[in-house]
């Protein structure tokens, strides 16, 4: 389960960095112009954040092995189909199908850890995931860049294909426990569709603003977002068989890990757009030496995230997040105040602290979340990590680049300010989160799961 569960958390994530790299290219060989390329990324992305809470309750009623072997297997088959593509038309549609596979791979990951592992245990699997994502974030660049340079864009895609196939015939192959579909409840297809019309026009108009800038299509995308977002809520709250469980829906520690998901990884992918994009433009460095500038960040993230899961078994929840998203706030200050004669050394250290301070949070954030959910409701969990996951970066790139285009010239310092405003929204609501065993937190019942450990232990 744990093999199964990384290497499908790789897959996603190699496949987003390496096109990153193959999208210029790509657009050069099939005539395309850069709104249709963008799409690329912008049709994958509203298709998995509209669906992975309704994936996550997939999982809960007919298994997550089983959801996930369809969902990797799915996913391998879209990526042949778009190293195959003859026009950027039939790129986009089936980068829509590839993120509705991903949609379903995405919470099976974390459910079959939450049902492999007793909850008082789960945080070092969870960290192992958390290294794996960051080694092939670090490796995506360099992969995607030797391929695309050898071979071409549609070896990026072909990349995914071979182990795609090995991992959904080995969850298929191998028998996972039964699931009581009684106890697991409905589907609950109305709520899904409310989440995912309230989903798919935060997305539209997070991804539209930096092209657009605040308009008033914008605005009314964001009162579809609000009205649809409350009526999920009205309906989820009458339903006798909702989409995501009450104890979870009106779960003050589900909502401040959630919060804390949002807040850091915008933080952190806003920081590094920015941050790239000034080492790119003012400093001059290519591509290459900006990724070295950034690499302590990566090299955090994969070291870091087992020592999260250490400090979150001695510390607790509420000690081991504050201290991550402190370093996190650091480093985002740091880096607002780089200017043309910065070196390496300060550069370098603000990435560290993003990726030391990521690590951390990711680890204690997810491993209170999915801990907290009943193992019958870990789907649903795991589909809310996600969804919060791709809700955040969006947000942060969004916000980041709004404030940069309201300024003269390549200036850092207001949007890493906004970013660090936002991740220390996070560092308030880590207070929320459940301390170490045998200290008092806000709801005792709630910070106890069903094997009798705190949450935060």
């Amino acid at each position: 389960m744990l093999a199964s569960s990384v290497t499908g958390a790789v897959i996603v994530a190699l496949d987003g960095t390496v096109l990153t790299v193959a999208q210029p290219t790509l657009q050069r060989d099939l005539h395309a112009t850069f709104a249709q390329v963008q799409w690329t990324s912008t049709g994958y992305l509203i298709a998995v954040a509209s669906l992975l809470v309704f994936a996550g309750r997939l999982g809960d009623r007919y298994g997550h092995q089983q959801v996930f072997a369809v969902g990797i297997l799915g996913f391998g088959a879209a990526s042949a189909g778009i190293g195959c593509a003859t026009g950027i038309g039939w790129v986009i549609g089936l980068r829509v199908a590839q993120g509705v596979f991903g949609a379903l791979l995405q919470p099976a990951t974390l459910g079959m850890l939450r049902t492999a592992y007793p909850a008082d245990r789960l945080a070092m699997p969870i960290a192992l995931r958390t290294s794996a994502i960051g080694l092939a974030a670090v490796a995506g660049p360099v992969i995607g860049g030797a391929l695309v340079t050898a071979l071409g864009w549609r070896a990026v895609f072909f990349l995914n294909v071979v182990p795609a196939l090995v991992m959904g015939g080995s969850a298929l192959a191998v028998r996972g426990p039964a699931r009581d579909r009684a106890t697991a409840g409905g589907l609950d297809i109305p709520g899904a569709c409310l989440l995912a019309a309230a989903l798919v026009s935060l997305v539209h108009t997070l991804v539209g603003i930096p092209q657009t800038g605040w308009t008033t299509s914008s605005a009314l995308r964001l009162l579809v977002v609000v009205a649809a977002g409350a009526a999920f809520v009205r309906h989820e709250r009458r339903t006798t068989s909702p989409l995501v469980p009450h104890d979870v829906l009106g779960s003050a520690t589900v909502g401040a890990a959630l919060g804390i998901l949002v807040a850091a990884s915008a933080a952190m992918l806003g920081s590094l757009f920015v941050g790239s994009y000034y080492l790119q433009e003012v400093l001059d460095l290519d591509p290459l030496q900006t990724g070295l500038r950034a690499l302590p960040g990566a090299v955090m993230m994969v070291l870091g995230a087992p020592v999260a899961a250490v400090l979150l078994r001695r510390q607790g929840a509420r000690r081991t997040t504050l201290a991550g998203m402190t370093a996190l706030t650091a480093g985002v200050l740091l880096l607002s105040r780089l200017g043309r004669a910065s070196t390496a050394v300060p550069i370098g250290s603000g990435f560290l602290l993003l990726g030391a301070g990521f690590a951390t949070v990711m680890v204690t954030a997810t491993a209170v979340l999915v801990r907290h959910a009943s193992a019958e409701s870990a789907g649903v969990a795991g589909g809310l990590q996600q969804t919060a996951m791709n809700v955040g970066p969006t947000l942060g790139i969004a916000a980041a680049t709004l404030l940069m285009t309201r300024t003269t010239g390549v200036t850092i310092g207001p949007p890493l300010t906004a970013l660090a405003a936002v991740s220390a929204l996070g560092t308030l609501l880590a207070l929320r989160l459940p301390g170490a065993a045998g200290t008092p937190v806000r709801n005792r019942k709630e910070s106890t799961n069903k094997y009798g450990a705190d949450d935060g232990s």
